[in-house]
């Protein structure tokens, strides 16, 4: 049985720097560490933000530092227009995450987030600047594989927001308030940025990768996991978590654990392949 709680230290802010996650610049915000030895990027699903990753901060070592991507049309960025291809979204990323690429950096990302954090890993190659030492995809398909779920930014208001319910991202209360009619744009545009990007398999990066997903996420079946090793030279690990498509709201720490361990290299929490 797993060791879930190997590396997760009792929530403190003294040990290490600080566990608030704040805005740095309009793409980066950080939960600085002193003296940390991996930076972990973490780019999130559609239509969420970069407070969406303020609990992780906490349950982090302190030998890890996080940097959540803060992406325009939500939160603090609420009046910028969302970009609406992944070509000119990446091209900024290159430049705006540039400063922070030094030393040894993971990234994770999540459905969207993950398919950004893999093609960014491509770009930064590419521009020969340094990329990710580790990638930790989570609910996503690999490259070139066919979608195994309808498309839904293209359904009426209130098909739209039930499928969210559905998927288990949208709490019912939040979806019948007044909320969702301010953040039902930014979703759409979202989904629609996603649903209709199909990319493209790059040459395998020379990245360790480790793909995640939850056990009945309708979106990534467990069986199509294993497709993302053709994606990489180096080593490849998947874990599956209890739950469905954002099983990462209710196993938090345990995800985290898994990331920590993965990183830092501790064998009693071995990432099942």
């Amino acid at each position: 049985m797993e060791n879930t709680t190997s590396r997760i230290p009792a929530p403190a802010s003294g040990w290490g720097g600080t566990d608030d996650l704040l805005a740095e610049t309009p793409y980066v915000w950080r939960a600085r560490r002193t003296a940390p030895r991996w930076r972990l990027f973490c780019f999130p699903h559609a239509g969420a933000g970069a407070s969406f990753f303020a609990e992780w901060a906490p349950l982090l070592p302190p030998e890890i530092e996080l940097l959540a991507i803060q992406l325009p049309g939500r939160q603090n960025r609420i009046a910028e227009k969302p970009f609406t291809e992944v070509e000119p979204l990446v091209r900024t990323l290159v430049h705006a995450l540039r400063p922070y690429l030094a030393g040894r950096t993971a990234f994770f990302g999540h459905c969207g987030g993950a398919v950004l954090a893999y093609e960014l890993t491509q770009a930064l190659h590419k521009a020969g600047v340094p990329g990710p030492a580790q990638l930790l995809l989570s609910g996503q398909r690999a490259p070139g594989q066919p979608a195994t779920a309808p498309d839904l930014h293209g359904l009426p208001d209130a098909e739209f927001v039930a499928e969210l319910v559905r998927l288990g991202g949208t709490e019912a209360a939040v979806a019948e308030g007044e909320l969702m009619r301010t953040l039902l744009p930014v979703l759409r545009a979202d989904f629609r940025l996603w649903e209709e990007h199909w990319p493209q398999p790059g040459p395998p990066v020379d990245v360790p990768m480790v793909a995640l997903a939850g056990r009945n996420d309708p979106r990534t079946p467990a069986d199509t996991l294993e497709a993302w090793r053709d994606h990489t030279t180096a080593s490849f690990r998947q874990r599956l978590f209890d739950g469905g498509h954002f099983y990462l709201q209710d196993s938090a720490r345990e995800l985290v654990t898994v990331i920590a361990d993965s990183l830092l290299g501790d064998p009693t929490t071995e990432v099942s392949r």
